[in-house]
C-alpha cells in the first residue's frame, strides 16, 4: 500500500485533481442525507437543467476551498480528501440531528450559538458533550491526522519551502477573508443573493447541501443592505405607532403593560391530557378581551425569534436572512420596535429574564431594542443545587412584583418578562418524586399556574390601569409525550386589570393570532 501510495505521488497535480474530484463525489452523494427523504421530497423546488447547474457550479468552489485549507496545512492530498470528506460529512450528521431535534435544519445563525451550546448543555439538550465526547472527538481527528502525516509523503517542494507555505496558505484564506472586504462582499453577496433566492434553509440545505447553504446565507446576511428596508418599514409602521401610543387624559394615571413570555408553555388540554386543571389560566381566558392559539415563530425552541416577533411587530419575512438571529443585528431594528416607540413616546421600559443575561446576546440586544433597565439571572439570589435548574416562576413573578411598585406612576410603564421554569430537559429531581418527562413538565405547568395567579392578584390592587399579555414562546420538546407536536401553536391572552377593567368586559371569542401582532393588538384594546 506504501509503494502505490509512493507511486501515486509521483504525479502530483494529476493526484491532487483526482482527490479532489473524489472529495466532491463523496460530498455530493451523502449532502442529501441532511433531511429525510420525505422532508426532501416535501420542499424540493421545481428543477431545470440550467437551476441544477448554477446549484453544482455553486458548490464546486465550496468544495475547493475547504479542501485547499487542509491541503495548505499539509500538503498531501489524500489527507485532504479524507479532511474535506469529513469535515462535509460532520456538518450533513449535525444538521440531520438538528432537524431530528427541531425541525429545522442547520443554518448559519447556529455558529454563533457554538460557544453557547458547550457553555449551556442542558438548556440545549446536550449533556452527551461530555468526555467521552471529546476524548472521541480528538483521537479521531488528531489520530487520524497523525497518521496521514506520517505515512503520506507530502507534496511541499524542497526549495522555498516557507514561500509555498505562504501561497498554499494565501490560497486557502484569502477567498473567506475577501468576504470582509466590501468591494468584494457586496457584488459577491449579490450574486449569491441572486442564485439562492428567497431564504429557506431547508429549501437551501435540500439545493446546495449543509454546509454551503450556511456559507451562502453567510455570505447574503454579511453583505445585507439593511438601512433602507429599515427606512421603509419605519414609515410602514410610523402611522400605526403615532395613532397607538399616548396618554388617557382621562383617567390620568399612566398605564402599565407587562407583557409575560412563558417558555415552553401550552396548554396541555388541547392535547387530550385530561384531569389537569390550570385556574389561572381559566380565568385569564374569562376576563380577557382577546384570547386563543398564537401561531408560533418556531417550535421546540429559538425563543428568541418569538420574543423578537413580539417586540419588533416585524413579520419574519421582513427580517429576510435576519429572521434567524435578529439579535445579530439587533442595532438595525432600533428604531422600528416597540420598546423604542414607547421610550419616545415617555414609558420607562424595564426587560426582566432570569437567565444568563449573555444567552442570546440579550445583554447587547435589549439596550438597542429600546430597553433601559435590565434584570437579569445575576439579580437572582439563584443556587441551583437548592433551588433547581430554573429560577421558579413564583420567584420570578415576586421580583416583577417589586419592579412594578418601585416604578414611578408618573409615566407609562413597559415590562417585558420572559420566564425559564417551564423548560426542559423534564428530568427526574425537577418535581418531587415523579420520573416521567411529560408528568414533571404538568406538575411544573402548575407551580407556573398558581406563581402567576398569585402575580395577578397583585397587578389587581394597583391603582392604575394595568394589561397584561400573556402567551408561550413555543411548544415544549417534549419527545416522549409527542414527536413532533400535534398543534404546535401556544396560548395568548390579552387582559385588562385594576384600572383597565370597566366591568362591562363580556367573554370573547378565541381568535389566532401572530406573535409580531400582539402588542398592535394590545394598544388597540387598551385604547392608550
Amino acid at each position: 500500500m506504501l509503494t502505490t501510495s509512493l507511486h501515486l505521488h509521483d504525479h502530483p497535480l494529476a493526484l491532487t485533481v483526482f482527490c479532489y474530484l473524489l472529495s466532491c463525489a463523496v460530498v455530493l452523494a451523502t449532502d442529501k442525507y441532511a433531511l429525510p427523504t420525505r422532508q426532501r421530497r416535501r420542499h424540493t423546488p421545481p428543477y431545470s437543467r440550467r437551476r441544477a447547474f448554477a446549484d453544482l457550479m455553486a458548490r464546486l468552489p465550496v468544495i475547493a476551498l475547504v479542501f485547499a485549507g487542509f491541503f495548505a496545512i499539509s500538503w498531501r492530498p489524500l489527507y485532504a480528501a479524507a479532511g474535506t470528506i469529513s469535515f462535509f460529512v460532520i456538518f450533513t450528521g449535525i444538521s440531520r440531528a438538528k432537524f431530528q431535534f427541531i425541525r429545522e435544519p442547520l443554518v448559519f445563525s447556529d455558529i454563533a450559538l457554538v460557544a453557547d451550546v458547550f457553555k449551556y448543555k442542558s438548556i440545549f439538550y446536550a449533556n452527551s458533550l461530555n468526555i467521552v465526547f471529546w476524548l472521541v472527538a480528538f483521537l479521531y481527528v488528531f489520530g487520524a491526522s497523525a497518521l496521514y502525516m506520517y505515512f503520506e509523503p507530502t507534496l511541499l517542494p524542497a526549495k522555498n519551502r516557507l514561500f509555498w507555505i505562504a501561497v498554499g496558505l494565501l490560497v486557502a484564506d484569502l477567498p473567506w477573508l475577501l468576504l470582509f472586504y466590501g468591494p468584494v462582499n457586496r457584488p459577491v453577496s449579490s450574486a449569491v443573493q441572486w442564485l439562492v433566492g428567497k431564504p429557506n434553509a431547508k429549501i437551501s440545505t435540500i439545493r446546495f447541501g449543509t454546509f454551503v447553504s450556511v456559507v451562502l446565507h453567510f455570505i447574503i446576511w454579511l453583505g445585507r443592505r439593511r438601512e433602507k428596508i429599515v427606512a421603509e418599514l419605519s414609515e410602514r409602521f410610523l402611522a400605526v405607532v403615532q395613532d397607538l401610543i399616548g396618554h388617557d387624559d382621562e383617567q390620568n394615571k399612566a398605564p402599565l403593560v407587562i407583557v409575560w413570555q412563558s417558555e415552553s408553555f401550552i396548554d396541555m388540554r388541547h392535547c387530550g391530557v385530561e384531569d389537569f386543571t390550570l385556574p389561572t389560566i381559566d380565568r385569564l381566558q374569562k376576563i380577557a378581551v382577546q384570547w386563543g392559539r398564537l401561531s408560533t415563530v418556531f417550535e421546540g425552541g429559538y425563543t428568541l425569534r418569538t420574543e423578537f416577533a413580539v417586540l419588533s411587530g416585524l413579520v419574519p419575512d421582513d427580517l429576510h436572512v435576519d429572521a434567524s438571529y435578529p439579535y445579530l443585528r439587533a442595532s438595525h431594528y432600533t428604531d422600528i420596535v416597540w420598546p423604542t416607540k414607547l421610550k419616545n413616546a415617555g414609558w420607562k421600559t424595564h426587560f426582566i429574564h432570569p437567565y444568563d443575561r449573555t444567552f442570546f446576546l440579550r445583554h447587547k440586544a435589549m439596550p438597542q431594542l429600546g430597553f433601559e433597565k435590565m434584570t437579569m439571572l445575576d439579580s437572582f439570589d439563584h443556587d441551583p443545587a437548592r433551588d433547581g435548574t430554573y429560577v421558579s416562576d413564583a420567584t420570578l413573578s415576586q421580583k416583577v412584583i417589586n419592579a412594578v411598585d418601585e416604578e414611578p406612576h408618573s409615566a407609562g410603564n413597559f415590562i417585558f418578562v420572559a420566564s425559564m421554569a417551564n423548560h426542559g430537559p423534564w428530568e427526574p429531581g425537577r418535581a418531587g418524586d415523579l420520573t416521567d418527562p411529560v408528568d414533571i413538565y404538568l406538575d411544573i405547568l402548575k407551580q407556573s399556574d398558581k406563581a402567576l395567579g398569585e402575580f395577578v392578584d397583585h397587578l389587581e390592587t394597583l391603582d392604575r390601569p394595568v394589561w397584561l399579555v400573556f402567551y408561550g414562546d413555543h411548544a415544549p420538546l417534549l419527545k416522549s409525550f409527542a414527536d413532533p407536536f400535534p398543534d404546535p401553536r401556544t396560548d395568548y391572552f390579552i387582559v385588562p386589570l385594576a384600572q383597565a377593567r370597566t366591568g362591562h368586559e363580556r367573554p370573547a371569542a378565541a381568535v389566532e393570532e401572530a406573535p409580531w401582532n400582539l402588542l398592535k393588538a394590545l394598544l388597540q384594546h387598551a385604547g392608550f
